[in-house]
């Protein structure tokens, strides 16, 4: 599935726990590549700790670390397109790197708690990967910018408007859905996903139930269970009927209401940070070139561009929150990033129904040479947006 998620608690006792960046580009080395203070340094490029992956292997280079700022190279000696995320125990993603291409290299910046993580290489993006332990051990020394207190904040709130958002959205939906009412439900079902789409980092690390909420049917392994909206998705596009599968409706807002209570939590699992916000806003930009300008998030009832805006919103409100800092730190960064998200916004803006309602036109009439224009403006944003971490940890 995809992409640093959840929310924290806005204290100096949780900043300690984990942060983590990913920055750099599929070529040279990134921004912060060298310099880790923490245990860095283990047959990496400036300083960064190797990890190799192949089609069948995911080499780290060093498996004990100080907690503190840890430097990865990642690069991909396989044949196959690769990722690499790293987990927490009960598989709560901490954070990961699609699309990593053959003969590619990324840096991952991470600054981790004490605990045992691991490391997983995903060769062809597909399974749970080949993993490595590695163990943290130590305590971390973090100063806490007020400025970055408030970003977790609103952060926060954000994202609990963003769930209510969905779950009032995919009530309406689900109401029409079990009704029988097709029409309608078409109408609803694209609108009940923007708030999940916006915050879509968040929910992901939340264990299996981002799987469960959102999973395509290309996606699914061998013997797991299909729920979520897309199952709904198909039944209201592809077969026209949504008899029997009612009960997978009750299912949706089951699921929705399990991550309001996670979001809500007093103390959140894994904690969110400053840095783990922004490489959220980097995967929400992952999810825009994987599955929506491809088209293949949206397989049947062809509504990507709603999910594409939500997603690019997602990122911009981390950007924005984050904003002040990265002026101060990196002000030519904030430069490209303002021009990167306008020209995003500007490309989507030709596909809007403008009938009042948020809606754009079905993705199956975008053409190719528009695609690819649209795909052009994601990758420009993308590029900037992938060093926006390290500048708010540097």
């Amino acid at each position: 599935m995809r992409l640093v998620r959840a929310l924290a608690c806005v204290s100096a006792a949780v900043l300690p726990m984990t942060v983590l960046a990913a920055c750099g580009d599929d070529g040279g080395d990134a921004a912060g590549a060298g310099g880790a203070s923490g245990s860095g340094g283990a047959g990496g490029t400036g300083g960064a700790v190797a990890i190799k992956a192949s089609d069948d292997t995911c080499e780290v280079a060093k498996k004990e670390f100080t907690a503190g700022t840890i430097d990865f190279r990642v690069t991909n000696a396989g044949g196959k397109v690769t990722e690499v995320y790293v987990y927490a125990p009960g598989d709560k993603i901490i954070t990961e790197r699609e699309n990593i291409e053959p003969g590619g290299s990324v840096t991952l910046t991470v600054q981790l708690g004490a605990g045992n993580y691991q490391i997983a290489c995903k060769p062809g993006m597909v399974g749970h990967g080949i993993r490595q332990d590695i163990v943290v051990s130590g305590q971390a020394d973090h100063a806490t910018d007020p400025r970055l207190s408030k970003a977790l904040a609103d952060y926060r709130a954000y994202a609990v408007q963003q769930t209510d958002d969905s779950i009032a959205g995919a009530r309406k939906f689900v109401a029409a859905f079990k009704k029988g009412d097709i029409a309608e439900a078409k109408r609803l079902y694209a609108p009940s996903r923007v708030g999940w789409e916006r915050i879509e980092p968040v929910a992901e690390s939340f264990g299996d139930l981002d799987p469960r909420v959102d999973a395509r049917e290309a996606d699914l392994e061998p013997g797991q269970k299909w729920t979520g909206w897309h199952r709904l998705e198909k039944a209201l596009w592809k077969t026209g009927s949504t008899k029997g599968e009612e009960r997978y409706a009750d299912q949706l807002m089951k699921d929705l209401g399990e991550l309001r209570t996670k979001v809500t939590a007093a103390q959140l699992d894994p904690p969110i940070t400053p840095a783990s916000m922004a490489n959220g806003a980097k995967e929400l930009l992952d999810e825009v070139a994987t599955g929506k300008v491809t088209g293949e998030e949206e397989a049947f009832s062809h509504t990507d561009l709603v999910d594409f805006k939500a997603n690019v919103d997602g990122a911009r409100k981390v950007y924005e929150l984050l904003k002040a800092v990265v002026v101060e730190k990196d002000a030519k960064l904030a430069k490209e990033l303002d021009g990167a998200f306008n020209g995003v916004d500007a490309l989507l803006w030709w596909y809007e129904k403008r009938d009042g309602l948020g809606g754009y036109v079905s993705y199956d009439t975008v053409r190719k040479a528009q695609r690819k224009e649209l795909s052009d403006g994601v990758n420009a944003l993308g590029e900037p947006l992938s060093r926006l971490a390290a500048a708010v940890v540097r």
